[in-house]
């Protein structure tokens, strides 16, 4: 009986309903212009100003064009699973909100916890490298003087408090604070001038290209330049070893697939978008034209730079930490690096704020939910906007960015979205298979029916592979949620057979390949058992296109980029996970708002069979009375309209 509610409590689901989709204590007040210029804002940043060259030098050279092309379309597939979830829960609370009413509280709460550790290292790195960009510009001075007058020589912790980023931080916290309309002013503002500035870099690219420079031996290189070129050859010239071979692919097809694996990460933070459903006007058409739209722009924005770097300058003479401004100075054009350094300026700020604007309204919507402390949920009656929770994670991101080195920690960003990321494409598919009546009722009627259903062996094979029914059924549903989980386990073993195993593979080891081969098979197995189940598309306006195809090979690249992170990232991720369940068990399993709505179905159940026990029958219908009882246990209690559950 203990193993039962613990399992129902965990993996109890959050019902929605239209009344509660549409209302909220939030201001709708932004529109799909906002929602797009948020995006591309909030995306369009660090990965630009400083990710382009680290790629281009030092790991896929010229080729950086097709590994932006390969990031691109990973996350156009999650952003596709990510606007069909948009359109359906336009709730604050992003991935944690859709996991949620599809597979759970606890997986709710995992990927909630992990987008909170995402933001917060996301906001401290951004401002980290605002002030970097900044004091490059300066030549240096404000580190300089940081090392020679406050120096940390504590491992762990930055060389040098960076009170510019905290600064920074703490100037978007008071924007956020003061409500999400004159933050969405401000990102407009700064993206346009940020793709003005895109848009000069890459018509002087046009104009200054050399496409010798895709394909120029490098190791020859002289070791001076004319005068305009000493700074820059005397600063990034190495040991030919270390800059490639050469050409288009100067570090072969391996280099540019590891350059797509850094530059996916480029794309993060479209999935801002997805948390301010409860502050959209029209949230089931505006967020999935938002996020399709912006990760477009971005994408060309990426394509356009790296191209016009790579041809302006030979990649092994690239800056791995301000290549804009330096390219310009290559080609002998020195007043344009102020040009780009305002454009740096603007996509850094708007790009911090994307990273902190989604970080309140996570914590918010946990705490709404009772999983987290519930004071954080508090909304601001004269700005409308959850000024504590902005508070507590400004100060929180505004602290890690003034002590510690972020370096140490910006692996884990990745494991939090591309957990968000592969639990969104599950949830896609399991949402589309459902049956289309779903009674919210007494939750402890709908487990006890759910266990009284039963089937056949010869009911779950014909269903799987010849199903009968047109419409989606229980049964159907039952077996698209079975094999999506397998299909995760699956995906997992193939993609550690192929990192983990890569040398068993390439020498014929027999383990290696019939484990592969065997993983491989059951997932075309299970692949053609999803498309043979019928779908439930039924009152979307946004629809996921090729399902199950999309969803799925968004879940495989993702999981294949999560075994592709380090084992000291895995351990702080195990050490902020063990703080998360800490939290959970010990307060957010007892006072999350489906277990205050289970404890008083049970209340009223109770009393209403104390009360039918005290009503004295009539002594014919005697026989009739003693069944009331029992039937009345077994009567669901309807909840108003307006409940939260």
């Amino acid at each position: 009986m203990f193993y039962q509610r613990l399992k129902f409590r965990l993996l109890r689901k959050k019902y929605i309903n239209v009344a509660y989709v549409e209302e909220s204590e939030l201001k709708r007040c932004l529109s799909t212009v906002d929602l797009t210029a948020l995006g591309v804002g909030s995306t369009l940043g660090a990965g630009l100003y400083v990710i382009a060259g680290q790629v281009a030098r030092d790991v896929a050279g010229p080729s950086i064009i097709f590994s932006f092309f390969v990031a691109a379309v990973a996350s156009i597939l999650a952003g596709l699973c990510y606007a069909e979830f948009g359109a359906r829960i336009p709730r604050s609370g992003s991935a944690y909100s859709y996991s949620y009413v599809t597979v759970g509280e606890l997986w709710a709460f995992v990927i909630g916890w992990n987008m909170i550790l995402e933001y917060v290292i996301g906001t401290a790195s951004v401002a980290r490298g605002w002030s970097a960009y900044l004091d490059s510009m300066l030549g240096d001075r404000i580190a300089n003087l940081s090392m020679t007058y406050l120096p940390m020589h504590v491992p762990g912790f930055a060389p040098y408090p960076d009170f510019v980023a905290f600064t920074i931080v703490l100037l978007i916290t008071g924007i956020l604070m003061v409500g999400v309309k004159e933050s969405a002013v401000f990102t407009k503002i700064f993206t346009v001038i940020n793709l003005t500035v895109v848009c000069f870099v890459v018509g002087v690219g046009l104009f200054k290209a050399d496409f010798h420079n895709w394909s120029k031996d490098n190791i020859n290189v002289p070791v001076d330049f004319n005068n305009s070129n000493e700074t820059i050859s005397s600063r990034y010239i190495e040991e030919p070893e270390n800059r490639g071979s050469g050409g288009f692919f100067p570090y072969g097809i391996s280099g540019t697939m590891a350059g797509a694996a850094t530059c996916f990460y480029a794309f993060v933070g479209f999935d801002v978008i997805a948390t301010t459903g409860e502050e959209v006007k029209n949230p089931q058409q505006a967020i999935p034209i938002s996020v399709i739209v912006s990760l477009v722009v971005v994408f060309f924005a990426y394509f356009g730079v790296s191209a016009a770097i790579t041809l302006m300058c030979p990649y092994f003479l690239l800056d791995s930490n301000a290549a804009l401004p330096n390219v310009f100075e290559y080609v002998g054009m020195h007043w344009a690096k102020y040009v780009v350094a305002i454009g740096a300026v603007c996509g850094l700020s708007t790009s911090l704020l994307g990273a902190m604007f989604p970080l309140p309204r996570v914590i918010y919507s946990m705490a709404s939910d009772g999983l987290l402390f519930r004071f954080l949920s508090n909304v601001s009656d004269n700005f409308k906007t959850p000024v504590i929770a902005t508070i507590v994670s400004g100060s929180l991101a505004a602290l890690m960015t003034v002590l510690f080195d972020i370096k140490q920690l910006v692996d884990m960003m990745s494991i939090g979205t591309l957990l968000a990321y592969t639990l969104v494409s599950a949830c896609v598919l399991i949402l589309r298979y459902e049956p289309d009546v779903y009674n919210p009722s007494n939750i402890s009627s709908n487990l006890v029916q759910a266990d009284d259903t039963s089937y056949s062996v010869y009911d779950i094979i014909s269903q799987a592979f010849s199903p009968h029914a047109a419409i989606a059924t229980d049964l159907s549903s039952t077996i698209v949620t079975y094999i999506t989980a397998g299909l995760g386990i699956l995906m997992f073993i193939f993609c550690s057979v192929v990192i983990y195993a890569n040398e068993g593979l390439s020498q014929g080891v027999w383990w290696t390949i019939c484990l592969c081969i065997l993983s491989g098979s059951l997932i075309i197995i299970s692949l053609y058992v999803l498309i043979k189940q019928p779908q439930n598309t039924r009152g979307l306006t946004f629809q996921t296109p090729c399902v199950p195809m999309i969803p799925i090979t968004s879940m495989f690249i993702n999981i294949f980029l999560i075994l592709k992170l380090s084992i000291p990232t895995w351990l702080r991720f195990l050490v902020w996970m063990a703080l998360g369940f800490c939290i959970y068990f010990f307060y957010g399993i007892w006072h999350s708002n489906e277990e205050t709505q289970m404890m008083n179905d049970f209340a009223k159940e109770v009393t209403m069979d104390m009360d039918v026990e005290k009503v004295e029958p009539p002594s014919g219908d005697k026989e009739k009375s003693e069944g009331l009882p029992l039937l009345n246990r077994t009567i669901s209690v309807q909840e108003d309209d307006d409940s939260d559950f």
